[in-house]
């Protein structure tokens, strides 16, 4: 089989691997419906729901996040019914297009990239439209670098008695997130950001409330029925179909070490703000500009406005040539963007070793624009 060429990893995700994660995955496999698939699954849900600060329900989903977008829609908006969908980049707008696509309703919040939603504009969308049944917020847009004030944003909307519907794919594991306090509804993520786990696996919390709704919505489908993952994972200790096994041992094994080796939570988290710092500091000192308003900066990620007369995948290029990969603007902000992940195993070196390289390329640029 060919060999894939190794590059240092500054993406978006799927993000580099820690050594316990690859050495984890060596596991031989077990069946799903086996005493040691229960062991796991139950392990795993319960670090997971400390992890999030919740004592409702954690379930994993056989997707990425992006299935559990979807899951939220078909279980919990009436057919035809209105969704609030706060855009702040690309991925807002993503769930703007699965309300759409499932025969819903988006009422559309939106900014200009690089800004957040604030609680007074929600209040006010809020106010004008009273008839939605829920709110949807991207915590960390992947696409801008911005990570919106969720804890605010939640209070308004239960000020309002909707439902709050969380993308936490790049945020979770990298900023803090209090699921019970901040009165969230539906939270999903994926192994592959902040926690340095491969792709595959979808990571929900879903209040109680959610449940009792999704009993009178129709036409729910089978394979993201939440009803019938809340049956299996309460019963059988398992999901309706086969999990991404490998990527669960893998989970657990990173939640372990984030509470052996960073003293839990808090030591992780900091861990994070610390190297978003780092990374944002070497930005500035090259002399480019964030894409993030001051104050909202994500930790997980860090958009970069090219320099003038230089594209953003000229950069991206570039860069993979000395051996880096980082991520491509997306969406609109693709030719005038590039992006820096901040996420999985990255070492101090590598960010020096990275930002020496940044330095040559963006001056090799310069020169022939």
């Amino acid at each position: 089989m060919k060999a894939f060429k190794q590059f240092k990893l500054f993406t978006a995700g799927p993000v580099a691997c820690f050594p316990e994660v690859l050495e984890a995955m060596k596991t031989q496999m077990f069946s799903h419906r086996s005493p040691e698939y229960k062991e796991l699954h139950e392990e795993l849900t319960k670090r997971m729901m400390k992890f999030i600060e919740t004592r409702q329900t954690v379930m994993f989903f056989p997707s990425s996040g992006t299935g559990i977008m979807e899951a939220s829609i078909r279980n919990c908006v009436t057919p035809r019914g209105k969704v609030l969908v706060t855009i702040i980049g690309a991925f807002g707008t993503r769930y703007a297009e699965v309300v759409e696509s499932n025969g819903r309703v988006p009422v559309k919040l939106e900014v200009q990239l690089g800004d957040p939603i604030t609680p007074e504009l929600l209040d006010e969308a809020l106010r004008k439209n009273p008839d939605v049944e829920a709110v949807t917020i991207t915590h960390n847009e992947t696409s801008t670098g911005v990570l919106n004030p969720l804890k605010e944003l939640a209070k308004v909307a239960k000020e309002h008695e909707k439902l709050v519907f969380v993308d936490a794919v790049s945020a979770l594991g990298a900023a803090d997130l209090k699921f019970d306090e901040w009165q969230i509804d539906i939270m999903f993520s994926s192994s592959q950001k902040a926690f340095g786990v491969p792709p595959g696996l979808a990571i929900g919390a879903f209040s109680d409330e959610v449940f009792e709704i999704a009993r009178k919505i129709p036409d729910r489908g089978w394979y993201f029925d939440l009803l019938l993952y809340k049956e299996y994972h309460e019963k059988k200790k398992g999901t309706p179909s086969t999990p991404p096994i490998p990527q669960m041992i893998a989970l657990n094994v990173m939640l372990e070490k984030i509470d052996k080796d960073y003293g839990g939570k808090k030591g992780w988290l900091e861990m994070y703000e610390k190297r978003a710092k780092t990374i944002r500091e070497g930005v500035k000192r090259l002399g480019l500009e964030l894409v993030a308003r001051k104050g909202y900066e994500s930790p997980s990620i860090t958009a970069v406005r090219a320099p003038e007369g230089i594209k953003g995948p000229d950069v991206y290029y570039a860069m993979r040539e000395r051996g880096f990969e980082l991520a491509q603007g997306y969406g609109p902000l693709k030719e005038t963007t590039f992006r820096i992940g901040h996420m999985g195993y990255i070492t101090d070196e590598d960010i020096k070793e990275m930002f020496e390289n940044l330095e040559k390329v963006i001056e090799e640029l310069k020169r022939r624009s």
